[in-house]
């Protein structure tokens, strides 16, 4: 599968993840959908890692430049932002060491279920 047909379901699912979202009453970010419709699809086998592997790599391989954008929005309200700056820093290092820590609890708790999972199935 090509890169040009891999990025269509990435950006299909993304799409589709924004639409429901504005349809649904409840406030979830249109992304957290598009994940949950990505992670579904590979359950039911619909999309293999292997459709999406290229695309992935190229878009992870490119993440700065993604943010390059935010970054210059930032500094066009630095001024705004240049009183609050040692809170902002404070924010962003707490925030940065949660999702650290957020992650690696996550990763240790699943890779025990597997672990305690694997060793159900060898009995």
């Amino acid at each position: 599968m090509g890169i040009l047909s891999q990025l269509v379901i990435v950006i299909g699912l993304s799409f589709a993840g924004l639409a429901i979202s504005s349809a649904v009453p409840v406030a979830i970010p249109g992304s957290i959908i598009s994940l949950v419709l990505l992670f579904l699809l590979m359950v039911l086998k619909v999309v293999k890692p292997s459709h999406i592997k290229d695309a992935g790599q190229f878009l992870t391989g490119n993440m700065g430049f993604f943010f390059v954008a935010p970054l210059v929005a930032i500094m066009d309200y630095f001024d705004i932002l240049g009183g609050s700056l040692p809170a902002f820093i404070a924010i962003c290092v707490i925030s940065t060491l949660a999702t650290f820590l957020a992650t690696a609890f996550t990763v240790n708790a699943m890779v025990s279920l597997q672990r305690k999972w694997s060793q159900k199935r060898q009995k």
